[in-house]
């Protein structure tokens, strides 16, 4: 009896001790599941990074989309809206009122140079087109106004190729001056001081901006619209991202100095892969000419007829818009622009 009631007793501690390990871990396995179910504390976590990680991104994109949109906006403000802006971009630091001066000499030597040379038009097809006024009218016109202008993109032209080619220079200074501990208002005054026409002057004036208070922005704005260059604009992008975001500067402009490397060696690249087409189109549009002034210099009789017969002005109008086609052509196949 004694033996029962001991296997009894062993048999119930046994079991109990059963029960409570298997409580225990059920206890733990609900808890687990309740924490899968819930998100759990490490979910949580992973959650609440991946929500920093989106509002990070959606504040990188709205401050991107902003850029954007002001970026449009300065594009607009850049085109020179009158005459002023257009002697800025050229380098000309000239009054406008010198530029018509110019401009009515320019045209009165054009147009008395038709009226003494007494061509007075041409008779095509039995057409006339002779009025000696028009003419001279039309010279002044084009001295006045269409060649002046043509002169002054010429010149505008002629700066933005050499503020292209000193530009990667200049961030390579400021690079330099920044990694040793410069700061940025500095290195562009040692730019201005340091380096040549035209980059001299066009960082002179943003360092006295920036030293009168004008701020980067506006700073930065004002030399876009006195240099409107990709290479501008990437510089002035790279520096108010760094301003807003914070970052590594020297390393942004010396990824932007290779970059205008890039872009140049490849514009190099295309130049010279153009030069024979150019070469060639140059000779062909001045075959026409040599030939005609040759011919002339043996028997000028024969080549009179072209501007003293009518049939003779009919083939040279003829000829005239032709050979203007072809050199309009040419030059849309040879000019590429990056």
């Amino acid at each position: 009896m004694l033996i029962y009631v001991i296997g009894g007793l062993a048999f119930l501690t046994i079991a109990g001790v059963g029960l409570a390990l298997t409580g225990d871990k059920s206890e733990a396995a609900r808890k687990r599941a309740k924490a899968i179910g819930t998100g759990g504390t490490g979910s949580g976590r992973r959650g609440k990074v991946m929500d920093e990680n989106a509002k990070r991104r959606q504040k990188t994109q709205d401050m991107l989309d902003t850029m954007r949109k002001q970026d449009k906006e300065r594009r607009k403000s850049i085109r020179p809206q009158n005459l002023q802006s257009r002697l800025t971009q050229a380098g000309l630091d000239v009054p406008v009122s010198a530029f018509w001066i110019f401009s009515l000499v320019l045209g009165l030597a054009l147009g008395g140079t038709v009226y003494i040379l007494g061509f007075d038009g041409l008779v095509i097809s039995g057409i006339s087109f002779k009025s000696r006024p028009a003419l001279v009218g039309g010279a002044f016109f084009f001295g006045a106004v269409g060649l002046p202008r043509i002169l002054l993109g010429m010149l505008t032209n002629g700066r933005n190729k050499k503020m292209i080619n000193q530009f990667a220079d200049a961030l390579d200074i400021i690079v330099r001056g920044v990694k040793s501990g410069l700061p940025l208002n500095e290195c562009v005054r040692i730019i201005s001081k340091e380096s040549p026409e035209p980059l001299r002057t066009e960082f002179a004036m943003l360092t006295d901006n920036l030293s009168m208070g004008a701020g980067l922005e506006r700073s930065l704005n004002t030399f876009y619209k006195r240099v409107p260059l990709q290479e501008v604009n990437f510089f002035m992008i790279v520096l108010m991202i760094q301003s807003k975001a914070g970052g590594n500067l020297s390393e942004a402009l010396g990824n932007l100095s290779s970059v205008i490397r890039a872009r140049k060696m490849m514009r190099e690249k295309v130049k010279a892969m153009s030069s024979e087409a150019k070469a060639s189109a140059m000779i062909i549009g001045a075959l026409p000419f040599v030939v005609g002034f040759l011919v002339y210099m043996t028997t000028p009789a024969y080549v009179m007829q072209l501007f003293t017969t009518d049939t003779g002005h009919l083939f040279l109008t003829i000829g005239v818009v032709m050979m203007s086609m072809g050199i309009f052509v040419m030059r849309k196949m040879i000019n590429f622009d990056l």
